[in-house]
């Protein structure tokens, strides 16, 4: 039986190992780098009151960023919902973006934000992250072929929504503009 020690000691290492990739996932999945540090640190609380589970598992990693979608879809269908009360007192709820961002950065992000959370999670993971199509399937509890039918179509609407010219089969163009938006963040 292994010491609550040893439990703590692999937790930590697994943090170490993998936070900098999931930090860049929730923000790729929030677009907010508050927002972003809130979903990480809420994943990886949810990690650690199932570690047992986790570590367990043959993929904790991908048990992890399926609890870190899980939560952004969660915060995602909240923040609608707490969006449509302020319309419905007259609030502006339209977010203002400060800070040092690019306009191509913004328009990255604000295309990203306009996707469904299935196809952004299905983009992200596999042209961000580069992710294979069945690791993604198994992360987002659906089938490979649903995997390929919502990533092609979120590069499509991807690609309008930024008016990209390139054919969609070219994902280098894809994840330069997305790289760029995971490592400045």
């Amino acid at each position: 039986m292994e010491s609550s020690g040893d439990a703590v000691a692999q937790f930590e290492r697994f943090v170490e190992r993998h936070g900098r990739e999931l930090g860049r996932l929730a923000y790729l999945l929030c677009g907010d780098h508050d927002a972003a540090d809130d979903l990480t640190g809420d994943a990886f609380l949810a990690a650690w009151r199932q570690w047992d589970t986790v570590r367990a598992s043959d993929y904790p990693l991908a048990y992890v960023r399926r609890a870190m979608v899980n939560l952004a879809t969660s915060r995602i269908r909240r923040l609608t919902r707490e969006r449509r009360r302020l319309v419905l007192f007259r609030h502006d709820a339209a977010q203002v973006s400060h800070g040092p961002d690019g306009a191509a950065v913004l328009d990255v992000r604000a295309a990203l934000l306009r996707l469904p959370a299935r196809r952004r999670a299905c983009l992200v993971l596999r042209y961000a992250f580069d992710i294979p199509e069945a690791e993604v399937a198994q992360i987002l509890g659906i089938s490979v072929g649903t995997v390929k039918s919502q990533t092609s179509r979120a590069v499509e609407q991807f690609r309008r929504a930024l008016g990209d010219a390139a054919p969609p089969s070219a994902a280098g163009p894809l994840r330069s503009r997305l790289r760029p938006e995971v490592d400045g963040g």
